[in-house]
């Protein structure tokens, strides 16, 4: 473990087999991962400005990181299939304290940052032709919106609430729909309105961890429009 420091940012490893994934405690949605401990700590130092530029919010400011020294690792969570698949799937134990309101508005401001940062790279890469892998995979546009609407349909259900389909329904409005009912549910998750347990048996998601796992993603498919329309053409 790191020698704690002043101001140093909490960080969680989440270690698989195969990838390891460094999560910043108190700041959901800046997580980065690397095939070992010391290069996920790397690559989540790398997107400490790319992270601060996303929050861009009066209030959502996170410490000023230049390199691993910044970092104190303070929990280490056994990895599954799905860490070394290349998505974070464990929670810290901190994601299980209670919320306040003001941490819940708090959590809340980060969660509207991370979408409106994926707004943002999808708007910028309207009309683009997105770079794709070296085998030519790689989803086009609306195959990543698309991607993210049901991976955020199934987040909400992990709180305990759903997202109706409605037929016909343009993807963006969806996204909006299911973003709207996922704050409210999250709302209702923070007051304890909604069971911890599964009718079936095993717990859902804590609000705390819900709102890391989604931050996450949303930014993960931001980034990813980011840099694959930089090589992209009109």
């Amino acid at each position: 473990m790191m020698a704690p420091r002043d101001a140093a940012v909490e960080v969680y490893l989440e270690v698989g087999a195969k990838r390891v994934f460094a999560g910043a405690v108190g700041w959901p949605g800046w997580c980065q991962s690397g095939r070992d401990e010391v290069a996920a700590l790397e690559a989540l130092v790398a997107a400490a400005p790319r992270y601060a530029r996303a929050l861009a919010h009066p209030g959502l400011t996170p410490p000023p990181v230049t390199g691993a020294a910044d970092l104190v690792v303070v929990e280490r969570l056994p990895g599954n299939a799905t860490t070394d698949f290349g998505a974070p799937d464990a929670a810290p134990a901190s994601d299980s304290e209670p919320l306040d309101a003001a941490e819940a508005q708090r959590l809340r401001a980060i969660l509207e940052a991370c979408w409106a940062a994926l707004d943002r790279a999808a708007q910028a890469a309207e009309g683009l032709t997105l770079r794709t892998g070296p085998r030519g995979g790689g989803r086009d546009l609306a195959g990543v919106l698309a991607h993210v609407l049901g991976a955020e349909q199934s987040y909400v259900g992990m709180l305990g609430a759903r997202v109706p389909k409605q037929a016909g329904e343009e993807l963006r409005a969806a996204l909006t729909r299911t973003r709207r009912l996922a704050l409210d549910a999250l709302a209702a998750a923070a007051r304890g309105e909604l069971s911890a347990q599964r009718p079936r048996g095993g717990k859902r998601w804590p609000p705390r961890y819900f709102v890391r796992r989604t931050a996450w993603h949303a930014l993960d498919h931001a980034w990813e429009l980011e840099d694959r329309a930089m090589s992209g053409t009109a």
